[in-house]
């Protein structure tokens, strides 16, 4: 797959939009990071960014192909789980003073982190990715965790991605594994924004909704090969996740790779977070969680649309939203105040829609057929409900798309009533 041709853009002609990408260049190939030497050869103080497992994994590469223009290294803790929060900002912010670089060695988070830092700084940054984990290598937003809140913050691209795919199939097993989930999730947020479509008349591409789906075909082909450690399989993998990430930087958002599923996943972060309790990589969650919102479109599909929509009471709302969001529940309350969501009646939009409501929900495979996928890499459901439970799990299919101002089939779902 030639990547960098894709990352060109241009008219499309599905949608009558310019699509671009500024990435300058992106290596998907055993050995990739002897690239970077020609990339950084015009900047002179470069900063690393990495925690201690990424650096293991990829730091003694990189300082090979810039040395001698290393001007600071911050390197975090690699035994607890480093959150992308002010704190995490505050310490890289303080080490870039007089960098004209930075270069992040690492997968989401230290992405994120330097994604984020690169922004506002103005500095631009290079990511050497060490895990086929995540999709946002070559997407334009940072997810941080700010006031407590999860938010995916606009914010810029990396000058170019370079992946080792001698290193990345060397990843932990559940990091690749969350790549893999987090694929598998797409089914879910490319039927949420069909049905965005329909219900509020969002922007619709067809070429990115195709080239996302094309992307989860390549990679269900490699599961056997990502349990066996496969280079070309952790290629393709990693190319389709760079690939739906470029998809995102087309459109401006993320909405072809991020809907229910990813909601429901970052309701297990937060609270997680809140409350001291674990959760799953988020790739795997993304992926179990995509389990969710497949039978939450079957029963949908079950029942009959009521004339008006259930609105809760006032006052439980307030209640149930503290109750599960604790310190940052008056974000979660202000976020829908301003998005209006619960002052809408979407009932006669539904009735008028049906028909093609119908059709999207269908169009997504069931439950079973999206654990079965699942299985292919060794990822059971069961370890879902065991670590969270289902009372937590109600809560998240009522009360994860609060965190968020985007529609998705969680809304449809509260506008009936409720099916799961």
């Amino acid at each position: 797959m030639d990547i960098n041709q894709i990352l060109k853009g241009g008219y499309c002609k599905a949608c009558g939009k310019e699509h671009a990408c500024p990435i300058k260049y992106v290596y998907v190939e055993k050995g990739a990071t002897k690239h970077l030497g020609d990339i950084a050869d015009s900047y002179k103080k470069i900063l690393i960014v990495a925690d201690e497992n990424t650096y293991l994994a990829s730091g003694k590469r990189v300082e090979a192909t810039i040395e001698g223009k290393i001007k600071d290294k911050i390197i975090f803790s690699g035994k607890t789980v480093l959150i992308p929060n002010e704190d995490a900002i505050d310490k890289v912010n303080a080490k870039i003073d007089g960098v004209d670089l930075i270069v992040g060695i690492g997968s989401g988070v230290i992405q994120d982190l330097c994604k984020y830092v690169s922004y506002f700084s103005k500095i631009p940054y290079v990511i050497v990715a060490t895990a086929p984990s995540m999709d946002g290598y070559a997407s334009s937003g940072a997810a941080m965790i700010l006031g407590g809140m999860k938010e995916t913050v606009s914010a810029g691209l990396p000058y170019a991605i370079i992946a080792d795919t001698e290193v990345l199939k060397e990843a932990p097993m559940e990091m690749i594994k969350a790549g893999y989930g987090d694929i598998i999730g797409k089914y879910s947020a490319l039927n949420d924004w069909e049905l965005s479509r329909i219900v509020n008349g969002e922007y619709f591409c067809q070429y990115i909704y195709d080239t996302t789906y094309e992307m989860i075909d390549k990679t269900l082909k490699t599961a056997e090969g990502l349990l066996a450690r496969d280079e070309e399989s952790v290629r393709n993998l990693t190319e389709a996740l760079i690939v739906v990430g470029i998809m995102m930087s087309f459109l401006g958002n993320s909405r072809p790779a991020s809907g229910s599923e990813h909601h429901l996943s970052h309701f297990f972060e937060i609270t997680g977070i809140i409350n001291g309790e674990p959760y799953l990589a988020h790739g795997i969650d993304v992926a179990f969680s995509t389990v969710v919102t497949a039978k939450i479109r079957e029963k949908l599909l079950e029942k009959e649309l009521p004339k008006t929509s259930y609105r809760q009471e006032e006052n439980e709302y307030y209640s149930e939203i503290k109750r599960n969001y604790k310190s940052v529940a008056s974000g979660c309350i202000a976020l829908q105040d301003k998005m209006g969501r619960y002052k809408e009646e979407r009932m006669p939009i539904y009735i008028a829609n049906e028909k093609e409501i119908r059709e999207i929900l269908s169009k997504m495979p069931s439950a079973d057929e999206i654990k079965k996928m699942l299985a292919l890499v060794e990822l059971d459901i069961s370890q879902f409900h065991d670590i969270y439970g289902k009372e937590k799990i109600f809560d998240a299919i009522k009360y994860a798309k609060d965190l968020k101002d985007r529609y998705t089939v969680l809304w449809l779902n509260y506008d009936v009533g409720g099916v799961i």
